[in-house]
């Protein structure tokens, strides 16, 4: 803006001084158009950028002193060049003091032509004011245009930050996901396969033959493990389908039995098909609980509850009667089920009471 409206006074200046050059007092014509020039290109530079909080005081002097020049100006060659410098203020008063400023300018402009025959002040006062006011209205849907380019621009910059809070939340969740699911999967098997292990050295002396019983359970449970990290390498490229969850939670109670902890399951209610997102935070939960009972729980036996009776719910149990905890800091697994039904709007329960067992509950929608 500040560079065309210096554009604008050089031209309208070199116009006034052509006209200048023939008319009756040419020097002094062309002082006090050079006069200002000069204010109109430096002193308007210095009000715009430099006036800090006096800037409408300074602006409103500004205006008035070149409103005065510009008066001189048409006194001594009051042409063509002459309204092009006025219509250089105008321009400058919209940008400085706004609007109604300018429109008062617009309507004194004409009074330059007061010293003319009637006719002739009339014709030339009607296209003064034409000018000005035409000059007023390009200025003002120039700046609008600036502001909304401004506003577009700035809009692009807080979408970009967006699209990149929303690509790190992205693949936060994924990152958390996949955690969630080496956990729940290859953890559960590999903590099996341990037991397992254990449980075949304690009786390889004396019963060979149930030692290798055991060994070959381990294998099993090796080869589901590795099973389960290609499912979850594949799962990034396309969705894991689980079985009914009933069929799901069964196996997961037998792996148990075998691993050494009795376990029942009970299934309350008419089973009914669920998405795969319900489907795996429930498997999910039972394999955790399962988990964290043979790790931790020292039990002798644990019940599985899967829970249909709620028209719009389906919750999952897990019961053991081992030693209880002391409630501390949740583990990953822990946290992780909580993410997995609080995602899906549904929660996590845990209770735990030192030598009465613990009972583990999630709910879902469903």
């Amino acid at each position: 803006m500040r560079w065309a409206l210096a554009a604008l006074t050089v031209a309208a200046f070199l116009t006034f001084g052509l006209e200048a050059t023939t008319g009756p007092v040419p020097v002094l014509a062309l002082g006090v158009g050079l006069l200002y020039t000069a204010v109109a290109i430096v002193g308007y530079r210095w009000v715009d950028e430099y006036a800090g909080s006096r800037r409408r005081s300074w602006a409103i002097a500004f205006v008035g002193w070149q409103l005065l020049i510009g008066y001189a100006t048409f006194g001594t060659e009051p042409g063509t060049g002459a309204t092009l410098l006025i219509c250089v203020l105008i321009a400058q008063t919209v940008h400085l003091l706004g609007v109604l400023p300018a429109v008062v300018l617009v309507a004194v402009t004409p009074l330059v032509h007061l010293g003319m025959d009637m006719g002739e002040g009339l014709r030339a006062g009607a296209g003064s004011l034409i000018a000005g006011a035409f000059t007023a209205v390009v200025v003002v849907f120039f700046e609008r245009e600036q502001r909304a380019r401004a506003e577009l621009a700035d809009a692009h910059r807080q979408l970009r930050g967006y699209a990149e809070q929303a690509e790190e939340l992205a693949t936060t969740r994924e990152r958390n996901r996949v955690a969630r699911d080496i956990h729940d999967g290859l953890g559960h098997h590999l903590t099996v396969v341990q037991m397992q292990v254990q449980a075949a050295r304690a009786v390889l002396p004396d019963d060979p033959a149930r030692a290798d019983a055991v060994l070959a359970k381990a294998q099993q449970q090796a080869g589901e493990a590795l099973a389960e990290v290609r499912r979850s390498v594949a799962a990034l490229r396309e969705p894991r389908t689980l079985p009914a969850l009933p069929d799901a939670v069964a196996a997961l109670v037998a792996e148990s039995s075998a691993a050494g902890v009795a376990t029942e399951l009970e299934l309350v209610g008419t089973a009914r098909e669920l998405d795969s997102e319900r489907t795996e935070a429930l498997y999910r939960a039972v394999q955790e609980g399962l988990t964290n009972v043979r790790k931790h729980a020292d039990a002798g036996s644990v019940a599985v509850r899967l829970d249909f009776t709620a028209a719009d719910t389906v919750a999952v149990e897990v019961r053991d009667d081992g030693r209880g905890a002391d409630g501390g800091t949740p583990g990953f697994g822990l946290v992780g089920l909580r993410e997995r039904a609080e995602a899906l709007g549904g929660s996590l329960e845990r209770t735990s009471v030192p030598g009465a067992g613990t009972t583990l509950r999630v709910a879902v929608p469903g």
